[in-house]
């Protein structure tokens, strides 16, 4: 990790190896993904081996793949353990993500943003709620995510949306209903997950191409966790107070929030690897920031 150059002081120390031992955090109790995903396109070339504790997705010039989960959830903690495509990734995006369906959809977004050898994976958030988007986060990771899995988490429950990498929060989207900022909290969602040629866009705004020379691309899955409310017929799985899928016990995710420390290891993820932020964006937003960047 490379971290800010007053990490020697007292307080930089202990957050320094509060986020080192953060980082080896990695999720147990593993899904199995012959039961809980169905490879939905790509023609064989996402594959489910090791049995059923391993995922690939392949991306080639014909075509890319794709995977989505058997049950929809409304609210819960998914963990995934991805390892990301290596070498000269330029152009392909690897997408995992929770999406409702139809034209008011809910959605809430990690994309790997592709590079060319040696440069860093660009981390793309973004929240939709009711079909409405356009609330980007952009960072850089503080490791090489193609050298080993990595722990990517989205824990949704009525007042938070906190995507996580390893375990240290960096991103918090909160309910503000209050201010007219709309919320999914309503549409059930499916965990979606597709490997993909974007070189119209994806690396440098689509000034570098996918190199198909270095084709078949390859992102691997595993650690599948979902402590979340399955939706079924019309009724979730949890009760009011956030029962967890079995039913046998209360789920702390339900009111789960970023605590002291997490807000001090979101602050330090956004002040040395965020690139950008949608609520700082003025140029964009002429008539005004959106009332959710107005919020403390």
């Amino acid at each position: 990790m490379a971290f800010p150059s007053d990490a020697a002081t007292p307080a930089r120390v202990m957050l320094v190896s509060s986020l080192l031992a953060i980082s080896l955090f990695s999720v147990a109790a593993a899904g199995n993904f012959y039961r809980d995903v169905d490879v939905t396109w790509g023609d064989g070339r996402g594959q489910v081996l090791n049995n059923g504790q391993l995922l690939t997705l392949s991306l080639d010039k014909t075509s890319g793949s794709g995977f989505q989960s058997k049950n929809e959830y409304l609210f819960g903690k998914i963990d995934m353990q991805i390892k990301l495509v290596p070498g000269n990734s330029a152009g392909t995006v690897t997408a995992y993500y929770l999406s409702s369906q139809g034209p008011t959809h809910d959605e809430i977004d990690f994309e790997f943003l592709g590079n060319l050898s040696g440069d860093p994976y660009t981390l793309h958030t973004n929240v939709f709620s009711q079909g409405k988007g356009n609330r980007e986060q952009q960072f850089k990771l503080w490791f090489d995510p193609t050298q080993d899995f990595h722990t990517y988490s989205i824990l949704w429950n009525p007042q938070h949306i906190i995507f996580s990498v390893d375990g240290i929060p960096i991103r918090d989207f909160k309910n503000n209903e209050a201010r007219g900022v709309l919320f999914p909290k309503n549409q059930p969602m499916r965990i979606y997950s597709s490997l993909w040629n974007a070189d119209d866009w994806a690396t440098r705004g689509g000034l570098v191409k996918t190199d198909w020379s270095k084709a078949p691309f390859v992102a691997s899955y595993r650690g599948f966790n979902a402590d979340a409310c399955v939706w079924s017929s019309g009724t979730s799985s949890c009760g009011s107070k956030g029962a967890s899928a079995s039913g046998s016990q209360s789920s702390a995710w339900w009111n789960q929030e970023v605590d002291a420390a997490g807000q001090e290891r979101m602050r330090w993820v956004q002040r040395n690897y965020m690139i950008y932020n949608y609520c700082a964006d003025v140029k964009r937003f002429p008539q005004g920031l959106p009332p959710e960047c107005r919020v403390a």
